[in-house]
């Protein structure tokens, strides 16, 4: 049997035989033998016959307990890093242990316990990181949810969009429809005439984004009516006219502006065509108004139904729902379709509109003459007085009994 080294020899010897640890306030009895003081106390705690020591069970007469300081002295008080050992404080200067990194002993006891103490702490920040991550995924869960459905409901606008728009451009070529058929009627008459329905179809639209220069502004003059029984004052409706028209004070004249005016997009207001309605319309009975219209320009004047049509193309005939008669430059006509030129050399200043709610008739005459300038067949009623200003109309807006 292999010879205990001095190293294990000096271990025993420095090792309490009941709790097989380092000693800790060694003890020597009388037999010999040493131990921890706490370690004998306990073996002797609770009885009450002699006392006898744990190792050789030889009888202890007398309890007496004394320190042996020369085996607490060599105790081992450090740990050898380099070989994981304690040792005493007489082999750290051997040459076994002089070159080795050495800490107290109970240093190194507590780093072991810390390092214990990691797998546990590091469990938990794990388990603290999956529950930050699920939480985060969670969220981004219920982003995701929210902005798909955002983006549902804007596919579905967008949807509902191109489909107002296809309905609106579906009325575009309907009227586009309507005054192709009104050009190829034109087509089958005398060069001359049919250029000259030609521009005058087009020539509204036109000065819509290009307007014309204004001409010089006629004075507004009202009828007098000291021969009338009735008396109906005809205002226009500022919620119908186009942004570019300009409306007096009193709401009887009508002028084309310099500038777009800002405002507010009603159903009812014109956008395309520099229109105005009156405010009353009419659906019995006979009424009768004049308007001052001055010498050239290029504008209309009659009744339109309420139902007329106020956003993009207007078919300015009976069939768009119009009635009227008007002037394109040096051509006065009536808006039929295909439009009928009128047999004046010039336009009148000042029109008489005629209508016969009753008859379902309108009639226009030359106020300044009383000579019958021309007559739409019976098919009108429920009418409103109705303007097309480009450049300028000046309405002297009233109505009468015939």
């Amino acid at each position: 049997m292999a010879a205990e080294s001095p190293m294990e020899s000096l271990q025993e010897e420095v090792t309490c035989p009941v709790c097989l640890e380092y000693f800790t306030e060694p003890v020597s009895l009388e037999c010999g033998h040493h131990f921890c003081q706490a370690c004998i106390s306990q073996c002797w705690e609770g009885s009450d016959t002699a006392a006898s020591c744990p190792q050789c069970r030889e009888t202890v007469q007398q309890r007496n307990l004394r320190p042996n300081r020369k085996l607490a002295n060599i105790a081992l008080k450090l740990f050898c890093e380099e070989d994981q050992t304690p040792i005493c404080v007489i082999c750290r200067e051997s040459r076994a242990h002089r070159a080795h990194r050495v800490v107290p002993i109970q240093e190194a006891a507590q780093e072991y316990k810390v390092l214990r103490c990691c797998p546990k702490q590091t469990e938990t920040e794990r388990q603290k990181i999956v529950s930050e991550f699920q939480q985060l995924q969670q969220f981004l869960e219920a982003q995701e949810q929210l902005l798909l459905a955002q983006l549902e409901k804007l596919d579905e606008e967008i949807v509902k969009i191109q489909s107002e728009n296809i309905t609106k451009l579906s009325e575009e070529v309907s009227c586009l429809s309507e005054l192709i058929s009104e050009l190829e009627g034109k087509c089958q008459k005398p060069a001359s005439e049919c250029l000259s329905h030609v521009y005058t179809s087009w020539v509204s639209p036109w000065s819509i984004q290009h307007p014309l220069p204004l001409r010089a502004l006629p004075t507004v003059k009202m009828v007098p009516a000291s021969h009338r029984t009735e008396l109906l004052n005809v205002t226009l409706d500022p919620d119908t006219a186009h942004p570019n028209l300009v409306l007096s004070e009193d709401r009887k004249r009508v002028r084309q502006g310099n500038t777009w005016q800002q405002l507010p997009n009603h159903p009812e207001r014109f956008d395309s065509w520099g229109c105005v309605l009156g405010c009353e319309g009419f659906t019995s009975g006979r009424h009768c108004w004049e308007v001052e219209v001055g010498a050239g320009g290029y504008w209309a004047v009659g009744v339109a139904r309420e139902s007329v049509r106020r956003k993009g193309w207007i078919s300015r005939s009976p069939k768009g729902g119009i009635w009227a008669v008007g002037c394109w430059g040096d051509q006065f006509q009536a808006l039929t379709s295909p439009v009928t030129p009128l047999p004046l050399s010039r336009a009148p200043s000042r029109i008489r509109v005629c209508l016969d709610c009753d008859r379902g008739q309108v009639t226009f005459i030359d106020a300044g003459d009383e000579a019958p300038i021309f007559t739409f067949p019976p098919d009108c009623n429920s009418l409103i007085p109705y303007i097309n200003s480009w450049p300028l109309v000046l309405p002297s807006a009233q109505s009468k009994g015939m």
